[in-house]
């Protein structure tokens, strides 16, 4: 045997050696299994307080979000509730809005051309009759008053346009709102019925933090809590401004009606006068006729007369002529001669009377005719005042057509 390989023999150990390795294994055995054992508890601890965590922060959320879900849903009724107020606001201010525009019309194109053309119809008027008078008086008030309310009206029109306008962009906030609340409620619905055994979960492996919310519940909160209290404002403010629509025009069309009547009783009473006039004209009209008449037939009888006056008072030249050619003593001035002289005298009185009382007639009859004249052309203005008074004005007056919407 070669001396080199007996150097490699083992060794021999002791009894106590083998012992003392067996204690140590079993000692090492027995240490590994307690670590095994400590190892396996505190796993399986872990594991169900692992479990424990993930089931009680699952259904924390999915409590949260059950919340979340019914205080969106609470938010989003609310929504929908002011939602429909606005609508149904914006329908019913609309409806005023034509009110007022139909109204409008009815001044604009109706009662104040009309009340125009009354005013223009009476300046051609003629003579005395183009008088200053209650009807033109009361025209011109009517005027004012139609041009008054045609100012409030358009100012009122106005105010509901704009009003119209705010509740339309209060609309477009609250359905922005509520297409929000729809797409946070799709999301958490879906969220909340996901389960960690689901296909198609993924975890997030950016660096980036995935949480990305920037605003505070309370901004949230606050956020659909301005657009209720900005709702509720603009609906209330349109029901008040309903209400004083209403008011307005009842108020302006009451005035228009109460100062239409006015200025109609101004007609009929100025119509009236007019009337009585003429016929007191026209009564007068013919009595002058009949005088002028008479006269002439008084003119023509006293020409007669003093015609038949000449007759005499030749007659009486005559005779006093033959009377000259008497011979001698004959021509003596005796009782006929003396009768003669006095019948001379007293005819040329009497034509000279009678001329007088002609040219008093005759000047009469002038007068009377630069009467009948007069009463003619007077007749003539009062029938050219009651056409324009009763027949175009009038006429054109009934179809003034004050309505409250």
């Amino acid at each position: 045997m070669n001396k080199n390989s007996a150097r490699f023999f083992p060794s021999k150990f002791t009894l106590n050696d083998w012992h003392y390795n067996n204690q140590f294994r079993y000692r090492c055995s027995e240490a590994q299994q307690e670590s095994s054992d400590r190892i396996l508890a505190e796993a399986t601890r872990a594991c169900e307080l692992a479990a424990e965590i993930a089931k009680v922060n699952k259904e924390e959320t999915d409590h949260r979000l059950q919340e979340k879900l019914n205080d969106i849903e609470f938010r989003k009724k609310e929504l929908l509730r002011i939602r429909k107020d606005i609508a149904l606001e914006i329908d019913a201010l609309s409806m005023y809005k034509e009110r007022l525009t139909d109204a409008l019309k009815s001044v604009k194109r109706n009662a104040l051309a009309i009340c125009e053309e009354c005013l223009i119809a009476r300046e051609r008027r003629l003579g005395i009759d183009l008088v200053h008078d209650d009807v033109e008086k009361n025209l011109l008030k009517e005027r004012e008053v139609i041009q008054r309310a045609e100012n409030l009206l358009d100012r009122i029109w106005k105010e509901t346009n704009e009003q119209i306008r705010k509740l339309k962009a209060t609309l477009y906030y609250i359905d922005h709102d509520l297409e929000n609340k729809d797409t946070n409620l799709h999301i958490d619905r879906r969220n909340i019925i996901l389960k960690e055994t689901d296909f198609h979960l993924s975890i997030y492996h950016d660096t980036l933090p995935l949480d990305k919310s920037t605003v505070t519940l309370n901004e949230w909160e606050l956020q659909t809590n301005n657009n209720v209290i900005s709702a509720n404002k603009e609906v209330n403010d349109s029901k008040q401004l309903r209400c004083y629509i209403d008011t307005i025009i009842k108020q302006t069309i009451d005035d228009l009606n109460k100062q239409e009547d006015v200025t109609n009783e101004a007609f009929k009473q100025r119509i009236e006068q007019t009337r009585e006039a003429k016929i007191k004209l026209e009564l007068q009209h013919s009595e002058i006729i009949k005088q002028i008449n008479a006269m002439s037939s008084n003119v023509e009888h006293i020409k007669k007369s003093i015609i038949d006056k000449e007759g005499y008072i030749a007659l009486v030249y005559t005779r006093l002529g033959h009377r000259c050619q008497r011979p001698g003593m004959e021509l003596t001035q005796d009782l006929v001669e003396a009768n003669l002289v006095k019948e001379i005298h007293e005819l040329r009185n009497v034509v000279a009377n009678l001329q007088q009382m002609l040219c008093e007639a005759e000047a009469s009859l002038r007068y009377l005719l630069k009467t009948q004249i007069q009463l003619e052309e007077e007749i003539n203005v009062k029938t050219n005042t009651l056409k324009i008074d009763e027949v175009e004005c009038m006429t054109l007056r009934q179809s003034i057509d004050y309505h409250a919407y």
